[in-house]
């Protein structure tokens, strides 16, 4: 179809399900409310792509942040990390619907899926937007460039246009049970069994306690400045204290400190919890753009003129040996308190 024919029928929003043991990952009421907020009175539908078996319950979840429709392709649990295979699903919703725009998280999948689609159709495409907003009826997308050193704004020009967003781009709506929504099951094509990647294994790469870093409200990050891999048993038992999921920099992740599957920043993941505790860390551009949205962030280093002070609502200047101690210590006095 043709991008003149889109923009005469173009009406509502896609966004792409994505989900975590069969339940929507935190984004996804974020890239709901976002979508509610671009539609406005007349915007059309909200809906929602999921890819396999959906329970009733991931469903009334979905309908309750503020889907209004919910899109389901049947899928074996095999085939589910399979970019093609997500590729002809949203093909097919986006002939059948003709969104103004496909929604997708900045995650692997979303990285992945949404340049695929939009090569694929000749659309336009944002990645990493951070805001978006409709001026004069253009939709118009922000997101970090230069390393996060800067922001750019560009304008959407197709219809549908594609994009990924950054969690906390969005404050989920009001979860409201009495809502009402369409399930609409959709049929994909059987692709040749042969052009499809085979999973040959899984293995978790979530943080201490079984918290992914992705869905952690809080974070506690080594650098460099831990010294050496030791460093970081002190920051486990931080996060642990916490409630929180442990990070690092790359160059603690290359120096074989930590697992890899911790490492955030340009090149690792994007984090946006509530706090973000970097101890140790410098605050090079290539990091600060993995948690650069955090609610609030607090540094400790040595160096009084690290960079990451620069970004830093908080920030403590000393040696971490003695401030996390005396932080855990305190920490856990203040639960006993309120035991």
């Amino acid at each position: 179809m043709s991008t003149i024919d889109l923009q005469r029928q173009a009406s509502g929003f896609l966004v792409i399900g994505e989900l975590a043991g069969g339940t929507p990952l935190p984004i996804v009421p974020e890239m709901i409310a976002l979508a509610k907020q671009l539609s406005g009175s007349n915007g059309g539908p909200v809906c929602v792509l999921l890819l396999g078996e959906s329970g009733k319950s991931t469903i009334s979840t979905l309908v309750a942040a503020g889907a209004d429709r919910v899109y389901i392709a049947p899928m074996p649990a095999e085939k589910l990390y399979a970019s093609d295979v997500w590729l002809d699903a949203v093909s097919v919703v986006v002939t059948a619907f003709t969104p103004q725009l496909v929604i997708a998280g900045h995650t692997s999948l979303g990285a992945e899926l949404a340049p695929r689609l939009a090569v694929a159709a000749n659309l336009a495409i944002a990645t990493g937007c951070e805001k978006l907003c409709v001026e004069d009826g253009r939709l118009m997308a922000t997101r970090p460039c230069y390393g996060h050193k800067a922001r750019e704004v560009l304008e959407l020009r197709t219809v549908p246009a594609v994009i990924t967003v950054r969690a906390r781009s969005a404050e989920p709506l009001e979860s409201d049970l009495n809502r009402t929504g369409e399930v609409v099951n959709i049929e994909v094509r059987q692709r040749d069994a042969a052009l499809i990647p085979k999973i040959r294994s899984r293995t978790s790469d979530d943080g201490e306690g079984g918290l992914s870093l992705e869905q952690a409200k809080v974070v506690v990050a080594g650098g460099r400045g831990l010294g050496g891999s030791e460093g970081f048993s002190g920051l486990i038992k931080l996060a642990e204290t916490l409630g929180g999921a442990v990070g690092a920099s790359r160059v603690a992740c290359d120096l074989g400190w930590c697992p890899r599957s911790w490492q955030i920043g340009l090149t690792g993941k994007s984090v946006t919890p509530n706090l973000y505790i970097a101890i140790g860390i410098s605050g090079a551009s290539h990091h600060m753009a993995g948690c650069g949205n955090s609610g609030a962030i607090l540094a400790i280093n040595n160096d009084p003129d690290a960079a990451i002070f620069k970004d830093a609502r908080i920030g403590v200047v000393g040696d971490y040996k003695e401030i996390v101690p005396a932080m855990i210590r305190q920490l856990a006095d203040l639960k006993a308190q309120a035991a």
